[in-house]
């Protein structure tokens, strides 16, 4: 319990919202595209549990050109 109040919520706020849309974009992404370089639903995956970097390396790899 002591660990959770000693957490600075106003530096951790920012990165979990951007975290929060950059997840939600390459999901509304993957959706409405295509195709995809591999299945969707691998790349729904990556993007859901691999934090932040999991739509980072969708938009890098994932999408075709």
């Amino acid at each position: 319990m002591e660990f959770i109040e000693s957490i600075n919520w106003a530096i951790l706020a920012p990165i979990v919202i951007i975290q929060l849309i950059l997840m939600a974009v390459a999901i509304i992404d993957l959706v409405k595209i295509e195709k995809a370089n591999g299945p969707k639903w691998v790349w729904a995956l990556v993007i859901i549990f691999i934090n932040l970097l999991g739509p980072i390396i969708y938009f890098i790899f994932g999408r075709r050109s």
